[in-house]
């Protein structure tokens, strides 16, 4: 049953998309160094570690994570993280990642873990699986269709490796969350001329196609999936002043986040949207 905090893609109450000016003409891999900047500067950091809690927490509430040996696609895994964390659970986990720099970086641990992996983006995912291993029970893309040149037609072609009843863990970074951060560090100018997005060249890590929450629901529901629950991760966290309080503790922040991270308005505005969705056709 669609949770209720989920809009219908035609309902009155539809928020007009926030406008961000067309995305860099190619994706973006990450080679030369970023394995290790991913690994510190994302996974190494307190914003990381929330990231990764919330994520955790929702996926075991509200995915099938109870069945015994799910097969499993973590399309655009990175690291591994999610994916060492399925398969220590018992589930048949395949990691797909175009960039060779970030499988060799964790190639150990995915190797203790029983991970299997491919070296390959999404496009080619057709062509390059094997043929018995072209539908999947549960499909895990996060944080991945933010560094797409055409995310909504490749985050398509990817649901296709979906079996029917089978679900997907789509997490993408907000565009709603990188407009208000920038009105909030003053950077109005940047705003005013919808020039917010990353370029996809250097190190920088700000996504070259950032995604309205509501834009993506309606993607997902016109190819026929229901919405099970919608999720803001790090609703907070990144607005926060650099000088708090002394009772503004990490434990009583993720006692806010957790509480908020899907209730209305509130979940709009996390960094990232966490969208659960069941294929039904």
């Amino acid at each position: 049953m669609p949770v209720s905090n989920v809009p219908a893609a035609n309902s009155s109450t539809t928020i007009a998309p926030t406008t961000i000016a067309p995305a860099v003409q190619q994706d973006r891999h990450f080679s030369g160094g970023m394995a290790e900047k991913f690994a510190r500067n994302i996974y190494g950091t307190a914003k990381g570690r929330l990231r990764l809690k919330i994520l955790r927490e929702r996926m075991l509430a509200e995915l099938p994570l109870d069945q015994a040996g799910l097969k499993i696609l973590d399309a655009g895994g990175g690291l591994g993280q999610i994916s060492c964390w399925l398969a220590r659970q018992g589930h048949q986990v395949l990691l797909a990642e175009p960039a060779i720099e970030m499988l060799e970086y964790s190639a150990k641990r995915l190797a203790r873990y029983g991970v299997a992996t491919l070296n390959a983006p999404i496009q080619d995912l057709a062509e390059r699986l094997p043929a018995d291993q072209q539908a999947f029970d549960l499909i895990i893309c996060h944080a991945v269709v933010e560094w797409l040149h055409q995310p909504k037609e490749t985050l398509l072609q990817l649901l296709q490796h979906l079996k029917p009843g089978g679900q997907v863990s789509l997490m993408f970074f907000n565009a709603d969350a990188l407009l208000l951060t920038n009105i909030l560090r003053g950077n109005w100018q940047r705003v005013l001329e919808k020039e917010l997005q990353g370029k996809g060249k250097g190190k920088r890590l700000t996504p070259i196609s950032p995604l309205q929450p509501t834009e993506v629901l309606g993607w997902l529901q016109e190819a026929g999936y229901e919405i099970t629950a919608t999720t803001g991760v790090r609703v907070f966290n990144d607005y926060l002043r650099l000088k708090l309080p002394p009772e503004a503790t990490p434990a009583r922040l993720v006692a806010l986040e957790r509480r908020y991270c899907q209730q209305e308005p509130w979940w709009r505005m996390g960094r990232y949207i966490l969208v659960h969705a069941k294929k039904t056709k």
